[in-house]
């Protein structure tokens, strides 16, 4: 059985929803039966290379707050990560564009080492004053997945490497009828949207497994809500 996990860097919800995702998994009998497949999806496609400002900032002027409040808010996100086991700063983390660590995860996904990459990534990002919008941080964090540095660096300085894979994935998304994320889809039967609790993917893997219900729309998914980020980077 396949779960194809539609997500992003940028999305805190995201690495939230992984860990969960991954003790649902745990918990499932079939588990060695799972084929689990990332794909890509943007917050923010319209983000230039470069347009990276520190997480508080960026909060704050989108939701028109204070920076105390932009604080606050990070800081409830932080206590699910924490409850999760994760790592997670409030402060010191920055803000961009993620199409290039979608590019290269792409790569890493030719060579075997998606997942050890995206665990990475999601902890530089997340738990660790480490910008991967930087892309000397981002060929570490490649290298240290086990991507050789020359052909990373090859990747990062050519615009259209591994592009169009990246595009293809947010264009199924959408196809799905995906508008937030994490998105997770179950054998192309079930769907499940957000971070939800670890039991609730145990449920979407059995129910799977069985054969049982057509696809799931991410406003019909089953269980507790789960926290999810939208296409305009809206977190809640």
């Amino acid at each position: 059985m396949r779960v194809e996990i539609w997500s992003d860097i940028a999305c805190p919800w995201c690495y939230v929803g992984k860990a969960r995702f991954e003790k649902g998994l745990e918990a499932f009998a079939h588990r060695g039966d799972v084929e689990v497949v990332h794909r890509s999806f943007e917050l923010d496609p319209n983000l230039a290379k470069g347009d990276v400002v520190p997480v508080l900032d960026m909060l704050a002027q989108k939701y028109g707050r204070t920076r105390e409040q932009a604080r606050a808010m990070e800081a409830t996100v932080a206590s699910n990560a924490q409850a999760e086991g994760l790592g997670y700063l409030v402060d010191g983390r920055d803000s961009g564009s993620t199409f290039d660590i979608h590019r290269v995860l792409h790569l890493a996904k030719a060579r075997g080492l998606q997942s050890e990459l995206l665990d990475l990534a999601y902890r530089a990002n997340f738990a660790e004053e480490q910008s991967v919008f930087d892309d000397e941080v981002l060929v570490k964090l490649a290298v240290a997945a086990g991507l050789d540095e020359i052909e990373t660096r090859a990747v990062l300085a050519d615009p259209e490497a591994y592009a169009d894979d990246v595009r293809a994935d947010e264009r199924e998304a959408a196809e799905l009828g995906a508008n937030s994320v994490p998105f997770f889809v179950f054998d192309r039967r079930y769907g499940v949207s957000g971070g939800q609790p670890a039991e609730v993917f145990t449920q979407a893997l059995e129910q799977a497994w069985k054969g049982r219900g057509p696809l799931m729309t991410p406003a019909a998914s089953p269980g507790a809500e789960g926290g999810s980020c939208d296409v305009d980077g809206n977190c809640a």
